[in-house]
Formats: structure tokens, sequence, C-alpha cells
């Protein structure tokens, strides 16, 4: 693999260090905004709660719409300005949530984080599948799933750090700042990467500047116009339904595709996990002070078996890593209801989040990504994968939403545990399986065009 390529891919994916760093930090504010102003409390009658609409969810419910509409600018301004642009409302994001005075404007500015969070995980996964190739697409795509571990596991470092060195009434503000450094390194490196190829030529640009894009992209003159005429013959070829919409018959299989792996990805519990990492622990009998430090191995055995998963998804195909990834979520989060119910030890609990997490990294945490940025031909691709990470998207934000409630419930079965929860997501996880077995199709080693015609039902 040319190392142009490389570092190329690894900039875009750079998008999703700051997606992952973003989606944690808040997990160190939590407690200390429910403290400071005084957030937990219910609006009205319902079974909602202000902390969990305004703080814990508002940055996800403007992931929500970053990702249904950042199809728009990625197809129309193009990928790498939208990369650009995900990187100035990061900042913005980072230095207004830390300075923020009260709740209202606090949850803005996560809103307005959220925003680039969503259009991050369109844009990038789809730069980085459309400049590489068959054999390489599935490894370099992941590196974008690889950046968003190792980010949340520097915000999980940061955030332990930062709360040693810190007073409570002010680290928060310093755990939420921390994401302006690498939003304003990355936002300046983008500047530097090429457009993509296949957008230039979808645009109708001419062939000289998708030739110079690929020398960039270190590929030779002779393979780049090869690859530009296989581009250019699959564009000339679809022109009969360049009108078409993407909510049409031809495009139901990607799209059933795309809303399925979405939503399992969410069902398995892993923002829930991610988001109130140290109050699950709290629960389980750790300190704080522990809740914190145990949530970085938390983060590092996601950084390892994203390892793991990146190495072996173009290998043993997305489908394969599915089945591993479900046998483990059904297995561990099964055994996490059992010691929340039980009353286990705290230790034998944190092995099997453990067991969970690693699942996830090999599983979904490997594919979704890819998968989403490979099932949608070239026409639909940007507002194939906003459609994917939407859905996505929308039940991260639900279930952010309402998991505090059964957090702090005192009736029913959860009485302050915690257990229901992950039995149901192991539940879940069992009909993902299935999914896996009796629907979703192999895409690793083919090309993007070729996989157009096989979803899409055309010759």
């Amino acid at each position: 693999m040319d190392k142009r390529i490389l570092k190329i891919s690894l900039t875009a994916a750079l998008a999703g260090f700051l997606f992952g760093f973003d989606t944690v930090v808040i997990s160190g504010a939590n407690q200390p905004i429910k403290e400071l102003w005084g957030t937990n409390w219910f609006l009205g009658d319902t079974i909602f709660t202000f902390h969990g609409i305004f703080i814990m969810s508002m940055a996800l419910w403007g992931t929500v719409l970053g990702s249904l509409f950042g199809g728009i600018p990625t197809d129309k301004l193009g990928r790498k300005r939208t990369l650009f642009w995900i990187g100035v409302l990061y900042f913005i994001s980072a230095v207004g949530s830390a300075l923020a005075p009260e709740a209202y404007s606090f949850s803005l500015f996560r809103f307005i984080g959220g925003l680039g969070v969503g259009a991050s995980s369109v844009a990038a996964p789809i730069y980085i599948s459309e400049i590489s190739n068959a054999g390489n697409r599935g490894r370099l795509t992941a590196t974008y799933q690889f950046n968003i571990v190792f980010g949340i596991l520097i915000a999980f470092i940061s955030n332990y750090l930062i709360g040693i060195f810190f007073n409570a009434d002010v680290s928060w503000r310093w755990m939420l700042g921390m994401e302006g450094l690498p939003a304003l390194i990355y936002t300046f490196m983008v500047l530097k990467i090429p457009n993509s190829p296949r957008w230039l030529l979808m645009k109708g640009h001419e062939d000289k500047k998708a030739l110079n894009a690929l020398s960039l992209l270190g590929v030779d003159r002779l393979e780049a116009s090869n690859r530009i005429k296989e581009i250019k013959d699959a564009l000339i070829k679809s022109a009969t339904t360049t009108k078409e919409k993407l909510f049409s018959n031809r495009f139901k299989k990607p799209l059933f595709l795309a809303f399925f792996l979405a939503l399992f990805n969410q069902l398995s519990g892993i923002n829930f996990v991610l988001y109130y990492a140290p109050e699950i622990l709290e629960r389980a009998g750790l300190g704080s002070g522990e809740s914190l430090f145990s949530s970085i191995s938390i983060g590092v055995i996601n950084l390892i078996f994203t390892f793991v998963g990146i190495s072996l998804i173009d290998k043993l195909g997305r489908k394969q890593l599915m089945y591993i990834g479900s046998l483990g979520y059904i297995f561990s989060l099964a055994v996490v209801g059992w010691c929340f119910y039980s009353g286990a030890s705290s230790i034998v609990l944190l092995i099997f989040i453990l067991i969970f997490i690693a699942s996830h990294a090999v599983g979904q945490g490997a594919v979704i990504w890819v998968f989403i940025s490979e099932i949608f031909p070239n026409k639909v691709r940007a507002y194939g994968q906003s459609w994917g990470t939407g859905v996505h998207w929308v039940f991260a934000a639900l279930i952010t939403l309402l998991t505090p409630t059964f957090l702090d419930a005192e009736i029913g079965i959860f009485k302050e545990n915690p257990w229901p929860i992950f039995i149901f997501f192991s539940a879940m996880m069992v009909l993902q399986l299935l999914w896996v077995l009796f629907v979703m199709p192999e895409t690793k080693g083919i090309s993007l065009e070729d996989l157009a015609k096989k979803l899409s039902g055309k010759k």
C-alpha cells in the first residue's frame, strides 16, 4: 500500500478521532454538571429528565441532523470541503462548551459539536472508500473507526488526568475545552488532502483534475487512466437513472441493509456504556476516582481490538466479523446483567464489560462505517451514507435520552439496578445474529461499481 494514500486516509480519518473524543468527553462532565446546575430533574410528569435531554443527548440530536443532512454538503461542496467545515464545528463546540455560563448555552455548543460528529460520519468514510481500491478499502475505511476509538481512549485519559490536577468545579470545563487543540490541527491538515477523484468525475470536472488527484494518492498514470475509465463507464451506464431518488425501489436493498446494521449497532448498548461508563462502574461498587480510571481500560481494550478488526476485515470479511461480534455481545451482555442482578464482584463485572467492548470493536465497530460506505452507488452514496448514519444517530440519541431515567429509577424492576437494560441489549443481539446469518451480504474484495450492480439489481 502506497504511503501517500495511507497518510491521506489517516488525515481524513482524524475526523473520527474528534468524533470519538467529542462523544465520550461528556462522561467526565456528567456528574459535575448535575451538581453545578442542578439539571437532574424531571420534565413534568414524564419519564424524561432535563439532564438527559439538554446535557447528555443534545449533542446526539445535533449528530442526528448532521448525519441526515450531511449528505448535502458532501455531495454539493465535495468530500474535502465538508471535512474542513467539520473541523471548524468541532473547534467552536469545544471552546463554547468549556466557557458556557449556564445549561442552555452549554447545550447549544454541544449541539454544534454534534453537527460535526454527524457530518463526519457521512463525509469521512465516503472519502476514504472512494480514494481506495477493492483490496484495501476495508482496512483504510476502518481507520476511521480506529480514530474513533483512539479519540475515545484519549478522552478517557484526558478526563482522568484533568480530574486529578484540577478542582471539580472547573475540571469539566478543561475536559471539554481540550478538544479545541486537535480540532484546530485537523482543520489545517485537511486543507492539504486532494479531492475524491470519483466526486470530481461525478460532478463533471475534466479528467485532468481526477488524474492529478489520483497522482497525489500515489496511483501511477496507467492505473489512474484505467480507474477513470471504469468510473466514467459506470456513471454513463447509470445516466438513465440520474433523476432517480434514493428512496426508490431500485435502492431498496441497500436502504434496508444500512437501516438494520445501524439499528443493531445502537441496540447493542455501546453508546450507553461509553457515555455512562463512570456512573455504571460506580453502581458496580467502584469509587468515583476508580471508575474514571477503569474507564481508561475500556478505551484501551477498544483500541486493541479495533486493531484486530482492522487487520481481519479484508481477510475474513465483513460478515465473519459480525458473526464473531454478535456471539461476544450476547454472552458478555447477559453476564453483565447477571452481575448487576446478583451483586457480583465489581471486578467480574468490569471484565465482562471489557469483553463486550472487545466484541463491539471486532464486529460492529470495525464493520459499520465500511459497510455503509460501500453499498450505495456513486450517484447516491452521500445520501445513502446520510440515511445509514442518520438511523444510527437517531437511536443513539433515544438511548442516551432514556437510559439516565432507568439508571435513576426508584420503582419497578430497576430500583437503581440497571440489570434489565443489559438483558434487553443481549436479546437484541440474538436478533442481530439471525440478521447477519440470513440477510447480510459479503462485500469484501468487490469494487464499488460492481457492488452497485449487485445490490441495486441493475445488470
